[in-house]
């Protein structure tokens, strides 16, 4: 049985998915929020929004991701980082998912990875959770009712969180999987509800492809001038480093907070939506992301909420850190229409140093913006786990490495190549401690990296006096407006001048030890900042 619109010469029957229940094509919100409360998935929330909880898993399973390894790819894939798979295993595994699959009802939604309909990927998400079409509905792009009619996927992803895989039947790690087969165009998730393994399948995909068009993938949000796309401004940056923060600037217009392409032709979000972390989310602080809680059709993942009033509670992390919320992108009243931007015109490049060791801002070569974006940096800071109890170096290459399918010098060549063809400006900002290392220092003034990045986005930063910083040799403004001159320089915040030169030596160190695996595949330039 079938429901919705469709192609007609393109349903799961055409695709070998057969013996299913009811299979409903491209409901809407209404209808999606109606079937999974009927289904018990979740509970209404103020304004409409939908409260759900995704049980033992809170986040994504990386570890539990894999690659198909068929001849076409084997080739080009990052294999430390994607574990793989054997072909014959995942036919096994794709056979006896498709046949937990029968007689249970499935949701299907055909949609678009990519805001520029030159290079988006048509997928069809199909889901064993309503509460799971609504949230791939908002979060990727959706096409006009009328486009359906002739729409044919590309890829399809199936997830079905009720399916167990077994590790020696499936050769995988685990009962939960995530199975990338590029030559079959399937990708399966299995054993797991959290939602965010939905949208993130669809980025690796686009991290696989998009190189092969010389189109550059980046995990990072975007944003652009008032009426003028050409200054656009991008900005990577790992798990709390202020990266949907920043970007949110209402004086700008929000391309998109989280994945983006770089083509030819300009900057262009692969999203229709924002899936945003609500820990602590305020309406003084981030009052429309926050306003987007009591919006109809949002869906509210890993939140406490009072039961009689449905109030949320944005501090109570009991059930996860990683509490979200998931809305279309036009709940942002200065979201761009078009999701489309310019070629970069400042390329920003965030970390959260607990060190203490680096400037509030640092303009970078290309060779030095290919150093630090393999070097993907930022850190934990005591107590945020078991066993720290000092700061801790991340680097995360590509600031995403979980979502980087092949090797990251291919992204980084991409990057360094695309800064020279077009002259973005790069900057790296740290909005992590000044004057100290985490619990000596103090975290870096959000007003200063305000008036730090608007002084880059509209140019004047360029005709600042700088001076060249004696650990990393990138060059740092002496004097900006509005920010203390003092706070530019930190090794001057620090008060005792030895310790903040162990502690950059500390650091300097943690860099090269680190960027170490990347030397016998970079260019010389980059290699001899990676060498001092």
């Amino acid at each position: 049985m079938t429901n919705g619109r469709v192609n007609p010469a393109h349903r799961l029957e055409d695709q070998g998915i057969t013996g299913l229940g009811n299979v409903y094509y491209n409901f809407m919100e209404p209808a999606l929020i109606e079937a999974a409360l009927k289904r018990g998935e979740g509970h209404l929330g103020k304004g409409g929004s939908f409260l759900v909880e995704t049980g033992k898993h809170t986040g994504r399973s990386p570890k539990d991701k894999f690659v198909v390894k068929t001849p076409a790819v084997e080739p080009h894939i990052w294999w430390e980082n994607n574990p793989p798979m054997d072909p014959a295993h995942f036919d096994v595994l794709y056979a006896d998912m498709l046949d937990h699959m029968k007689g249970k009802d499935y949701y299907v939604q055909d949609l678009y990875g990519g805001a520029d309909p030159a290079h988006r990927l048509d997928v069809r998400m199909v889901t064993e959770l309503a509460w799971h079409n609504l949230f791939i509905r908002h979060l990727l792009r959706r096409p006009a009712r009328d486009e359906l009619d002739d729409y044919l996927p590309e890829f399809t992803v199936i997830n079905c969180p009720s399916f167990n895989a077994n590790p020696e039947r499936h050769g995988c790690r685990s009962e939960t999987v995530i199975a990338l087969n590029f030559e079959k165009k399937l990708i399966l998730i299995g054993g797991t509800e959290y939602a965010g393994e939905n949208k993130k399948s669809v980025f690796s995909l686009l991290n696989y492809m998009l190189p092969e068009k010389n189109i550059m993938p980046m995990h990072c949000s975007a944003n652009h001038a008032p009426g003028n796309p050409v200054d656009t401004a991008i900005f990577f940056g790992l798990s709390g480093t202020g990266k949907t923060t920043l970007s949110a600037d209402p004086s700008r217009v929000l391309i998109g907070d989280d994945e983006h392409g770089w083509s030819d032709r300009g900057t262009f979000n692969f999203e229709g939506g924002c899936y945003a972390k609500t820990i602590h989310l305020s309406p003084e602080a981030e009052p429309e992301i926050y306003a987007t809680t009591e919006k109809f059709g949002t869906v509210i993942e890993n939140m406490v909420w009072d039961e009689d009033t449905k109030d949320l509670d944005f501090d109570d992390d009991s059930l996860t850190a990683n509490m979200r919320c998931a809305y279309p992108l036009d709940f942002i009243s200065n979201a761009s229409e078009t999701a489309l931007g310019g070629h970069p015109k400042n390329i920003i490049m965030l970390t959260c140093d607990a060190f203490g060791v680096l400037p509030p801002i640092a303009r970078l070569t290309p060779a030095q913006a290919m150093y630090h974006f393999l070097s993907g940096f930022t850190s934990k800071v005591a107590g945020t786990e078991k066993g720290v109890t000092e700061p801790e170096p991340t680097f995360s290459t590509c600031f995403g490495a979980p979502f980087m399918p092949r090797r990251p010098e291919e992204y980084g060549a991409l990057l360094r190549d695309k800064i020279a063809k077009h002259g973005a400006t790069c900057w790296l900002v740290n909005t992590g401690w000044t004057g100290g290392a985490y619990g000596t220092g103090s975290r870096m003034p959000i007003r200063a990296t305000r008036a730090l990045l608007s002084a880059a986005l509209d140019g004047s930063l360029a005709d600042a006096e700088f001076r060249k910083d004696a650990n990393f040799g990138f060059d740092v403004p002496v004097k900006v407006e509005g920010v203390a001159d003092l706070l530019l320089d930190p090794r001057r915040t620090w008060e005792n001048h030895d310790a903040y030169d162990a502690q950059a030596e500390k650091l300097v160190k943690m860099f090269a030890e680190n960027f170490a695996q990347y030397e016998a595949h970079i260019d010389d330039d980059v290699r001899a900042i990676a060498i001092g």
